[in-house]
């Protein structure tokens, strides 16, 4: 007689012990994982930003730093390139920097004012009838709004003070990482180089050197090109005697050269409206024409000897990057997003296979349309046209039904 099989009420379920610890284990790596996830997400955020900062304007300063250290050691020449630039910054704001703060504080006073001319001058041209307090309703802004926004914002003392300290904390973080990811740049390169296979090592090499010429080629081009578009434009509102030109100009430069695509339009829409509210409205006139021809000039002669290398990027594309880029990581996103995407364009272009399209696969596409295009026509026909012994068969329909109603009437 054969042994019966035990059944499913008496089966035991035994727990290994290394099984059970494994398992704690992975489960206490997911949650520390997902830990640092909301951590390096929501409260380091700012610090990782500073950092990723500090490693993309270490590769803009690249070119300066790797021709400074074939004469001395590299910590000296990154030192040398970073005390340049804080003697730039440091000489500028001693020589403007008190003419820059006064006309920043003119120029906040007078934006209401300017905005009123403006809007006169729209009437008068147009012959319509709009005025400043229906459009500050409409908005739903009042003076007493306004006002008491002013008040809170000049009496928290503090809080000035604490945004005056934190940005100084991070511009000292920012020089710190700056300093030191620039110094070891080359062993940070090796040593990452090292961590990837013989066979992947080219790869990453060919990476970080696109990256290299890229990013650092972008924000090194368009620091250039910002100190040149705002130096030329300062010049010119000083000349025609513009109000607040100082100001105006470093907006013009910056935005200009760091907002893709409509960073023109935006940088230029600011000094027009402030010369239309001045007291002679037609510089507004004269600053459109100057931003108009000297963009021309930047386009053609300036922009293509200093960004030749950097960025060659569609301007929809630039555009999408930039808004996707800020909406991930603000403005440093904005700014970073356009030399990330020329960099995935160019690895792109560099491993991507292509074959040459041939004339006879343009014919072959032509013919293959043409000949669906007479098939729809001809089921089209078809349809629209009614079959032959259609009309036979409601006739014969008919003499059929006439006999069933003269019975129906019997």
């Amino acid at each position: 007689m054969a042994p019966q099989k035990p059944s499913s009420q008496h089966r035991r379920l035994t727990v290994d012990l290394r099984s059970t610890w494994r398992a704690a284990w992975v489960i206490v790596c997911v949650g520390v994982l997902v830990w640092l996830t909301w951590f390096f997400t929501s409260q380091a955020s700012s610090t990782i930003t500073l950092i990723v900062m500090a490693f993309f304007m270490a590769l803009a300063i690249e070119p300066i730093v790797g021709r400074l250290s074939k004469r001395m050691p590299r910590g000296a020449a990154t030192g040398l390139t970073l005390l340049a630039i804080a003697a730039f910054l440091t000489g500028f704001f001693w020589v403007f920097g008190s003419m820059l703060a006064d006309q920043i504080g003119q120029l906040i006073k007078a934006v209401p004012g300017a905005a009123d001319s403006v809007l006169k001058w729209v009437n008068r041209q147009f012959g319509t009838e709009y005025e400043m307090a229906t459009i500050l309703d409409d908005l739903g802004i009042d003076n007493s709004t306004i006002a008491d926004y002013a008040t809170s914002v000049a009496g928290n003392l503090l809080t000035i003070l604490g945004g005056v300290a934190s940005g100084a904390f991070s511009v000292f973080t920012f020089a710190f990482f700056l300093f030191y990811l620039s110094a070891g740049l080359p062993r940070l390169r090796t040593w990452v180089a090292g961590l990837v296979p013989p066979k992947g090592q080219v790869i990453f090499l060919t990476i970080w050197q696109t990256t290299l010429i890229k990013v650092g080629g972008y924000v090194g081009a368009r620091i250039v090109l910002a100190v040149i578009n705002a130096t030329a434009m300062g010049g010119f509102m000083f000349l025609i005697d513009l109000p607040y030109w100082l100001p105006l100009a470093l907006w013009t430069g910056l935005v200009a050269q760091f907002v893709p695509t409509v960073g023109t339009y935006i940088s230029i829409a600011l000094p027009v409206v402030v010369g239309l509210g001045s007291p002679d409205p037609t510089d507004g006139l004269w600053v459109l024409l100057y931003a108009i021809a000297y963009q021309q000039i930047e386009n053609i002669f300036i922009e293509p000897r200093i960004s030749a290398r950097a960025v060659d990027v569609h301007p929809a594309v630039s555009f999408a990057s930039a808004i996707i880029g800020a909406q991930l990581f603000g403005l440093a996103g904005a700014t970073l997003g356009v030399p990330v995407a020329a960099t995935a364009i160019a690895l792109f272009d560099l491993y991507k296979r292509r074959w040459t399209v041939s004339p006879d696969t343009e014919q072959e596409v032509s013919a293959l349309l043409r000949r669906e295009e007479a098939l729809a026509t001809q089921r089209h026909d078809e349809k629209a046209e009614p079959p032959a012994d259609s009309g036979a068969k409601q006739e014969s329909t008919g003499a059929s039904d006439r006999p069933e109603q003269v019975r129906s009437s019997d």
